[in-house]
């Protein structure tokens, strides 16, 4: 049999040479490892995503990103436009069973409930946290001191806090399928989180010891994997960190050289070559020269005085190109990240924010999933056991179908978002509820308002032109046009 397959591999080899087939054997330069590239390649590794980013390597990589964001103004308005941008005022809940009565009483009730815990404010830090430390960590808990039947509320902790205790370090390697505070079952879920009481490094050392272990249900863990099998997150600008500390460190060296400069008022040189004829002076020695007046030089010395030459020209294009660069990581436009669109035309201001308002937008359902649906679902499950706290029909219900609302977005020109929008209803392109959703409302609500606006409206004998609300514009327009007609009586 061996024979037969020798003898037929060589009748191919034979009719590969007769066809003259060329071999290619390609190759990739980013494979080559060269003399002008082994210093670029040589932090390079085949790590997993877990053992990438150990424990050790993100505590280093968050101390530094919360050291940019506490001291770097950039970085700082960077994190804090994210934030809001994303969260803004808080997601609104909208119930969408079939029962108006349910509807609006569990919006009520749970709209109540969030703004006594604050939950738009905590989404904001979660937020931030997710930015700077590449992770949030919310836990649902118990608080008797709420006001609201539903004592639920949300406990944000910092990603410190979930580590793996010390009994169960040796027990995980040989049994468990742990990640760094997370136990894993047979198919990837998690089935346990082991968190602190409190910060590791906080004033109670003792008591940061302590931890509890705490189901999935009761823990809100908000990351991005960027890789397959990554576990825990990783800050969102630790690409940006060394730019950030260039971009302090050439601030810091413009300002030192403006200094120096600034601080001589004049120096003496001579042309003269050394053991010349001029007059004999001690180098660096220092001459106090009185405002207003004129001196005379030792023979052979003149007067001249430092050229300062910063900041330099390309100081703010470095600073402008540096921003880009950092802003880049995090799906943000330069003339966000800087607050300054002095560049920006209107056409380049709308295309430069599309991808920012996607990233936004993807963010915001990875936070309705990841934190929002588990709350509310926590939420709902204590509220429908209340008496008398809502609609008895809510119990029997098999599901309670919902979606969020965020804050819309403002247009730069509203007339022209007007016009568009109406065009676009007009062509049946969309819908009402696309329109309203992208200003954060929902279209039913509204058009009940509307249509009772308009009822009391006819009720009380105004047009709509009437009820209108004067502008500023229009009413100091209108102001101006009395003041004629009387000048003109």
């Amino acid at each position: 049999m061996f024979g037969w397959f020798k003898r037929k591999n060589l009748a191919v080899s034979a009719n590969a040479r007769s066809l003259r087939i060329p071999i290619v054997r390609a190759k990739y330069d980013a494979a080559q490892t060269t003399a002008d590239n082994a210093k670029h390649w040589s932090l390079a590794d085949s790590l997993s995503a877990d053992a990438g980013a150990n424990p050790q390597v993100r505590a280093i990589i968050r101390k530094r990103a919360r050291y940019e964001v506490a001291n770097n103004s950039y970085a700082k308005g960077i994190v804090l436009t994210l934030a809001n941008d994303c969260i803004g005022t808080g997601p609104r809940l909208q119930m969408q069973t079939d029962f108006d009565l349910i509807n609006d009483a569990i919006e009520k009730r749970f709209s109540e409930w969030a703004d006594e815990i604050g939950l738009a404010e905590k989404l904001i830090t979660a937020r931030m946290g997710k930015v700077t430390d590449g992770e949030s960590i919310i836990l649902l808990v118990r608080n008797d001191a709420l006001e609201s039947p539903v004592k639920l509320d949300v406990q944000l902790v910092e990603p410190e806090q979930m580590t793996t205790p010390w009994e169960k370090i040796r027990i995980a390697q040989n049994q468990l399928i742990q990640v760094d505070g997370i136990e894993f079952d047979e198919w990837g879920n998690p089935k346990w989180y082991y968190i602190l009481d409190q910060h590791p490094y906080g004033t109670n050392i003792a008591a940061a010891i302590s931890y509890k272990t705490y189901n999935p249900k009761s823990v809100c863990h908000w990351f991005r994997a960027d890789r397959a099998g990554q576990h825990r997150g990783v800050s969102e600008i630790a690409p940006a960190l060394p730019l950030f500390a260039n971009l302090r460190r050439y601030a810091l060296a413009v300002v030192a050289a403006a200094e120096t400069a600034a601080d001589y008022a004049a120096v003496i040189y001579t042309d003269m070559p050394a053991g010349g004829e001029a007059a004999e002076c001690n180098p660096m020695e220092a001459v106090e020269l009185e405002k207003r007046s004129a001196t005379v030089l030792p023979d052979g010395w003149k007067l001249g005085q430092v050229d300062a030459m910063q900041p330099t020209t390309t100081y703010s294009d470095y600073v402008q190109a540096v921003l880009n660069e950092i802003a880049r990581c995090l799906n943000m436009p330069f003339n966000v990240a800087a607050c300054n669109s002095s560049k920006y035309n209107y056409a380049s201001g709308r295309l430069d924010h599309q991808t920012y308002y996607k990233s936004n937008r993807v963010e915001q359902k990875s936070c309705e999933r990841v934190n929002l649906n588990p709350i509310f679902r926590a939420w709902l499950d204590r509220a429908i056991l209340i008496s008398d706290y809502l609609p008895i029909q809510a119990r029997a219900l098999k599901s309670y179908p919902h979606q969020w609302f965020w804050d819309g977005r403002e247009h730069v020109d509203p007339s022209k978002e007007s016009a568009a929008q109406a065009q676009r209803l007009e062509s049946n392109t969309t819908t009402l509820a696309e329109e309203y959703a992208k200003v954060g409302k929902d279209w039913q609500k509204e058009l009940l308002q509307r249509a009772k606006e308009k009822a009391f409206m006819k009720k009380i004998g105004l047009t709509e032109k009437e009820a209108a609300p004067v502008s500023n514009t229009n009413k100091n327009q209108k102001e101006q046009e009395d003041a004629e007609q009387k000048q003109a009586a």
